[in-house]
This record gives structure tokens, sequence and C-alpha cells, in this order.
């Protein structure tokens, strides 16, 4: 004992310490906190090593000082950064199932919107665990336990400590190789380079691979631009006859359904008291209407940027970036070739994006002017109050209401997006606006979902009904599509004795199912609605619209297909380069039949050849993508017909005025919903149940009840 005690008096030893200390809350972080698909005995070696190495470079830093006092403080601090980056990636991962990357670390400032109570909710009880490490080694140093050695340390010994990470780095590396060949060169998923080589090592590595994206881009030339068109022609699915041009001219409004997943389409909570309750009543009716093409094996295929990549791919029929949000990284920079400006090209199409949260959320308020989308009404144009605000923003249903001051006076045609946020992770709600009940699995998130996803089902209802009153129904295409999940894969087991599964049985195959989401396109007046069973994804949303309002795509560099058409690619590439088809879906080397969910265990040759070739083609989409974006290839290639949008020429402030100004200037030829209407208001349609508005009676809507005072209902704080 006594010579543990004189090694810990040395630097050496008080190193050597730090270093056990922090391997041993890494590895035991590993095991309790991520799913990091672990199999056999030389897996579980490697993650139990893999700490060590990069452990000991860092460290080894705090060596190479000659004054002791800088030399321990510099170690404390160096373990004080590495537990903090540790316990971050903890908390990420909960929500997310993912590690944080150096962009969003570096982006952080335009993801801000409101996080702070997201954040709370992610904290468990044992989390002292991360950070007590660091507070007993101050405490160890402060008490006089062990003392600062005060000799100097050779700088040889420095060298030698930070040579020793390094061979076990080497060794840790060629190990890895052995059991994932081309580790680093191959793999869409962190996952894998978090369990071969560790934490610290993917965030350098990330880093390294962000600083590598701009210098790939300032080096891209206008010949990096071939190998995408030669697959866009090859790739691209003719519009089916009957459905091009069936919305031409109608005006199109997609609502965002926040974290909204396909397994809540005529789903019914059974309450404690045996009685079903349906979630959604007035979305599943509009998902069974005779005017709704819905889709039933639709899939959201966002990456870190979450909602900001559910954007780019509807926006512009590309992927999110592999790491962090696209938004962030290239949306003020890039050149783009988006719905809006493919509409007001060819169509003549006003745009507008609504949104209740501060404009540099996610960086839209930079993005969208890259774009070309004409108006974009944020936290600005919104009257906010400690009573209608949520974490991310305003309540849905106050949300809509207040956006029809400026729907109203946009010239029509209209291309336009909603963004509702009160479905939104933890899913927090005040006691007056629930009506729903919570599930009973015990954790928070899974029973305050259903409440707050019934809250936006009832939005939704109240703004259907406002259409309609204004007459702007009948001339619209309505796009109800959900984001991203709502429950990640963490809480998957929790939630599966609701859906009727085993949480036993629970696999990978049911995570990628629970990548649905609904994809609804309402088009009143056509009578020829039918729920599809063609799997399709976000990447094909663009395609789909622009056909159906009459646009020719043969041009257009897009990287999905048309869901309509005869020729449609139904491989669902996930952003991690997992894939789904009609007949397999693939997570990571586990192979599923996709009809019947069953783990093919020993696959014939004819079905790996398969398997090989389908991975390829969704390697190459995500590949491309990820050109066009970190390399901006559109500044090389402008379609015929398009018309470049200069970021500098939109400007977000005094929008109404502004609108209204145009619309005067116009007289008789403006189009306007407000112009249409004898230049009178239809504020005052709108008829909304929300309790915070129930002092100012016009907003009563009379035909729906307002208490919302339910015995059954237990309020989860």
């Amino acid at each position: 004992m006594n010579n543990i005690k004189k090694y810990l008096q040395t630097r050496l030893g008080f190193f050597s310490l730090a270093v056990i200390l922090f391997w041993i809350k890494t590895y035991i972080g590993y095991q309790a906190e991520f799913s990091l698909g672990v199999e056999g005995i030389i897996q579980q070696f490697i993650l139990l090593i893999n700490p060590i190495a990069t452990t000991v470079i860092l460290f080894s830093i705090a060596l190479y000082f000659k004054s002791s006092k800088k030399a321990y403080i510099a170690l404390l601090f160096v373990y004080a950064v590495m537990s903090i980056l540790f316990f971050s990636n903890v908390l990420y991962y909960r929500e997310f199932s993912d590690f944080i990357s150096v962009s969003t670390i570096l982006g952080v400032g335009n993801v801000a919107g409101g996080l702070g109570a997201s954040t709370f909710a992610l904290l468990h009880a044992t989390d002292f665990f991360y950070l007590i490490d660091v507070v007993f080694l101050i405490i160890l140093l402060a008490s006089k336990k062990v003392t600062m050695d005060q000799r100097p340390f050779k700088k040889r010994y420095a060298f030698a400590a930070t040579i020793v990470g390094f061979t076990l780095f080497a060794a840790n590396l060629a190990l890895a190789e052995s059991n994932r060949p081309q580790l680093l060169a191959r793999t869409f998923d962190r996952n894998y380079i978090v369990k071969y080589l560790g934490l610290n090592f993917f965030t350098a590595y990330d880093g390294y691979k962000a600083a590598q994206a701009n210098q790939v881009k300032a080096s891209a030339d206008e010949s990096d631009i071939d190998g995408v068109l030669t697959y866009v022609d090859e790739h691209f699915a003719e519009a089916d006859a009957e459905m091009f041009g069936i919305a031409e001219d109608r005006n199109v409004i997609f609502l965002h359904l926040e974290s909204f997943q396909q397994f809540l389409i005529d789903y019914e909570l059974e309450t404690e008291t045996g009685e079903s309750l349906e979630v959604a009543p007035f979305i599943n009716s509009i998902y069974h209407d005779e005017d709704t093409q819905s889709f039933s094996n639709f899939f959201h295929q966002t990456g870190q940027g979450k909602t900001a990549d559910s954007e780019m791919l509807l926006e512009n029929s590309l992927f999110g970036l592999p790491q962090g949000g696209a938004f962030t990284q290239v949306g003020e920079s890039n050149t783009f070739q988006s719905a809006s400006q493919i509409l007001g090209s060819e169509k003549d199409y006003t745009s507008a994006m609504f949104h209740g949260n501060v404009g540099s959320f996610w960086n839209r308020d930079n993005t969208y002017k890259s774009m070309g989308i004409d108006y974009f009404f944020d936290d600005e144009s919104y009257s906010f109050t400690e009573e209608n605000m949520l974490e991310y923003g305003m309540k849905d249903k106050i949300f809509f209401k207040e956006s029809i001051q400026y729907l109203e006076q946009l010239p029509q045609p209209f291309y336009s997006k909603f963004i509702t946020v009160s479905n939104h992770f933890p899913y927090p709600l005040d006691e007056a606006n629930v009506d729903f009940p919570t599930a009973t699995t015990g954790d928070n998130t899974i029973d305050n979902y259903f409440v707050t996803a019934h809250y936006l089902d009832q939005a939704i209802e109240e703004f259907f009904n406002y259409l309609k009153e204004s007459d702007l129904y009948d001339n619209s295409i309505i796009v109800l599509y959900g984001d991203h999940y709502g429950i990640s894969n963490s809480r998957n087991e929790s939630l599966a004795p609701l859906l009727g599964k085993d949480p036993e049985t629970w696999s990978s195959y049911d995570n990628a199912m629970m990548q649905k989401v609904p994809y609804m396109i309402h088009m009143p007046g056509t009578g020829n609605g039918k729920i599809n069973t063609q799997y399709g994804a976000q990447i094909d949303s663009l395609p789909t619209l622009l056909h159906l309002l009459g646009v020719e795509t043969k041009e257009n560099i897009l990287l999905g297909t048309d869901l309509f058409s005869e020729d449609h690619d139904e491989t669902v590439a996930f952003r991690d380069g997992n894939f789904v088809s009609p007949k397999y879906t693939v997570e990571g080397s586990s192979i599923y039949d996709t009809e019947t969910g069953k783990l093919l265990l020993d696959p014939s040759e004819e079905v790996l050849a398969e398997v090989d070739q389908l991975r390829e083609n969704v390697s190459t989409q995500l590949s491309l993508s990820d050109s066009i974006l970190t390399s901006d290839l559109l500044r090389f290639y402008t379609p015929g017909g398009l018309v470049t949008t200069d970021p500098a020429d939109y400007d977000y402030r005094d929008q109404l005025e502004r609108m209204k100004t145009v619309n005067e200037g116009l007289g008789t030829a403006a189009t306007s919903i407000f112009n249409q209407n004898g230049n009178q208001s239809t504020v005052d349609l709108y008829k909304t149940n929300a309790p915070e508005l129930l002092d100012t009676p016009e907003m009563v809507d009379e035909t729906q009840p307002v208490e919302t005072e339910n015995p059954d209902i237990k309020i989860t704080e």
C-alpha cells in the first residue's frame, strides 16, 4: 500500500491514476449508454482496450510542462474537457442514437433555439458517475493526500509516454482492421468507429473529415458534376401520365408533422379503464380520404440534422450530410435548386416558410435565402408570451392562428410550409391543453408522446377548417409529412408492448420499420385517393410533387424518383448506409426478409449478390449527394428555365407590409385571398379552442369543446 501511495506522489503515478479512472469510466459508459452492436469476444476485447490509447496520448500532453503546477493543472484541464465531451455524447446519444460531430459542436449556436429543457429531460440520477472522478482528482490534490511532484520530469519520458500511446493505438487499429476491413474507408456508421477505435478518436477523425470537406469544396471544378448528371439521367423515372399535372397551378401547403411516426396512424391508446382512444382522429381521416394519396411504406432519411435534414430532402431531393447538419454547414454558402426556385421559375409561384421559433434555429434564416424562398416568418413575426410558448417555439394552435395574417396576403399560386413544434421531444404540454391520457410505460417521453401528438392532430384540424372557410382549400394541394422519428431506437423496446410486440424479440429490423413516417398528398376534388404500398422516402417527395404540378424534371438534379412512376426506385437509403427495399432490409451485416421480418441466417449466394448490388446503389446515391453538397457542385450546372437567385436579394424584415404594398400596387390583378375576399381579412374565419385565447371570444370555435379536464387523464410533470 505504501508503495502505491509513493507512486501516486510522482507525476507519472498521478498520470497513471488519471488514465485508469478515465479508462474505467469510458468502458462502463460504452456498455451502459451506447448500442454499439458488439458481437463476440474479439469485439468485446477491442471495446475494452480502445479508450486506453487516445487517453494516454492526450493526457501525455501534461507531462511536457516543466512547471510541476502547470503540469498538474494541464492534466486536470484535459481530463475535465474529455469528461465533458464524453458526457455530452451520452446525453446526445440518449435522444439521437448517434454521436456528436465536430460540425454539430461548431454549429451549436445555430441549433440552440431552446435546447435547455430537452437536455434536462435526458438527465438520469446516476449521471453524477460521469463527472465525479473529475471532482475526486481535484479533491485528492487539494487535500494534500497526493502532493504535486516538484521534481523535474524529463522530456524523453513524456515523449516515451506519447509513443506508448501511439503504439497502443496502432495495435488497436490493426486488431480493428482484422475484424472490420477498411473500417475508415467504407462505413457510414459512427457506431463502428466508436466501437473499434473509441470516442476520442471518432471526434478527432470527424474533425479531420470536416476540414477535408472544406478543402474538397475549394478544389472542385466543372467536371465533377458529370458523374451526378449521368446518375440522374440513368435514374430518372418518367411521370405517370394520369398523375402528371393533376394539381397544376394549385397552391402547395406542406404541413410538417413534427416527430410524428407512421405507427400513430389509426393507433388507439388503451387507457387504464380499458377504453381505446384514437390518438390522431383527424389525421387518420385525411389518411383514408378519397382525395388523399397516402403511403404506408414511406420512410424518413434524416441524419444528425433531424428536422433540417428533412427539409433538405423535401426542398432539394438531397440528403443531409453524414456529420452535422447541412443547413448549418453549407446552407449559407452553397448553390441550391430548390422547390421554391424551380416553381418560381417554371410556374411563377411565391414561396413562404412559417416557423414559430427563432430564425437562426438550424441556420434557416440564411439557408432559406440560398434556396430562393421569398418569405420566412419566424419568431419576429409572432407574438410570444409565457403562456403560448413551448421549448421549441409557439404552440401549434396559436402558431397556425397567427400565421393566417401572412398566409392571406400571399400571391397565388404559392408554395408554403408550416413547421409545427408542439409534438417535439421531450413532449411537454401544460395542463390546460391536455385532453388525452398519457400512456403508462413508465418512460415519460413515450407516455407524453401520445398527448402532444393528439394536440398536433387538433391543430391540424383547425387549420383545415380555416382552409375550407377561406376558399383556399379547393385550389390547394396539401402535403402532410412526418419529419423524423419521435421515439428513438433506445426507447423502442419500452414502446414495444404498446405496439403488440415482445421487447425480448425486438430487432434491428423493427428499428428500421419504426423509421416509417406519414406521407399524404391531399388534393381536394380529385377523388382518386388510395393507400399506396410502394416503398418510398423523403428523397422522392420533390420529383413527385413537381410532376403533380405539371413540371418536367428531366433536366433537374433530383436524386429521388416520382412515387407514382412505374420506374420509381423503391430502395430506401438511410443516412448511415443501411437500407430497406421491398425484398430486403439491411442493418449493418444483418439481412432481413422485409415481408416477414425474419433474419436470414444463412443467405444464399444469390441473395448476397442482390444485397451487394443494392448496397452499392445506396452508397452511390449517398456519395453523390454528399459530393453535391460538400463540393457545391450545383454552381456548375443550371437546368434550362431555372432562374438563378442571389441570397442578398432576400430580406425577411417587415414582410407583411411589403406584401401589402405589392398587392395594393397590383390592384384588381392581385391574387391573394385577402384581395379576392374584397380586401377583407380572413383572420376571423380561423377558429381555435386554444385555452390561451379564450379571453378573446371571437377566437373561440363554439362548435368544439373547450373543456379539457378529464378524470382519466394523469398529467406528468
